[in-house]
């Protein structure tokens, strides 16, 4: 019972006589007499079994019962008016929640969104950049995009594009004091490796790449290590070494001269792919169905991009 909520006009009432410090002022404010205010802050005395007010002669003072509960009252009804106004007003904008890996995220999803924004203005779109397996079945997201093989059971899973490896460096590395002109050249240089956990069975790895074009390294598998590949990325462009980075990842810098790809043959195809997932208990909302639909169109035109690197 001491947790029972004591009747809101009489809070009300005693909320707003506590501020005004006058039963008249406080009776105007709610519209209604000063005999209803008085009636109203005696029911709650009754209540609380004690006063709350003690008249001076320089008029109310509240007492030390009274002006302890003043702030949480105060705090209370200003929650409640904010409750009131967002439900009165109809949501002028349509959420959805898309969960992606952050390389994914700050190196092909960002950069294209001022374009779904144009395209989409009434859709507010919050991205969660994490690498958690896919639970949309939980509410956590609208969808995911996920880099993996395709499976994942108990959603809908639409493949979005395929994904190549290709050894990438700065561009002042092909002219430097070890130029870069055949992949036998990387023996003189740092190579970056990509230690993301994305459980990719044929991403090719740097003695795996080097083999494959009958380079003898002394020890490929030396050189820095990163666990996000859009850090792999950063330390390529700031010529740090020469990465074999995942070629979607890397097209804005190439495209920008940020990164150059000094090989003619040194892009491979590789197993996983990029896809768009949802639940399938509940069903799509259009909002949803919209970003889909946009990432479908970046997707081909990233593809379609991606002959002329």
């Amino acid at each position: 019972m001491a947790r029972a909520l004591l009747p809101l006009n009489a809070l009300r009432a005693f909320e707003t006589a506590a501020r005004t410090l006058n039963f008249t002022r406080a009776a105007d404010e709610l519209a209604v007499t000063p005999g209803a205010v008085s009636q109203q802050i005696r029911l709650l005395e009754d209540l609380v079994g004690g006063p709350l007010f003690v008249r001076e002669a320089k008029g109310l003072q509240l007492t030390d019962l009274g002006r302890g509960a003043v702030p949480l009252l105060r705090e209370g009804f200003e929650r409640l008016m904010d409750a009131s106004a967002m439900l009165r007003e109809p949501p002028r904008r349509r959420q959805i929640s898309i969960s992606v890996a952050p390389s994914f995220a700050s190196k092909w999803l960002m950069p294209r969104m001022d374009d779904f924004h144009a395209a989409h203005p009434e859709i507010e779109v919050w991205i969660s950049a994490d690498m958690e397996p896919v639970a949309l079945g939980e509410g956590k997201a609208d969808l995911a995009i996920r880099y993996g093989p395709g499976d994942y059971p108990g959603h809908v899973v639409e493949r979005l594009m395929a994904e190549t490896v290709l050894a990438v460096c700065a561009p002042g590395l092909l002219e430097g004091a070890r130029p870069i002109r055949r992949p036998v050249d990387l023996k003189d240089h740092v190579l970056l490796h990509d230690m993301s956990n994305d459980g990719d069975p044929g991403r090719p790895d740097w003695p795996m790449w080097l083999k494959a074009r009958g380079v003898r390294h002394p020890d490929a598998r030396r050189g820095s290590r990163f666990s996000e590949s859009g850090m792999l990325i950063e330390a390529a462009a700031a010529g740090r070494g020469v990465a074999l980075a995942k070629r979607t990842l890397a097209q804005a810098d190439l495209e920008s001269g940020r990164l150059v790809a000094p090989f003619a043959d040194g892009s491979e195809a590789v197993g996983f792919a990029y896809h768009v997932v949802m639940p399938r208990d509940r069903p799509a909302s259009t909002s949803a169905l919209a970003f889909t639909s946009w990432l479908k169109r970046q997707a081909i035109d990233h593809e379609n991009s991606m002959g002329s690197l």
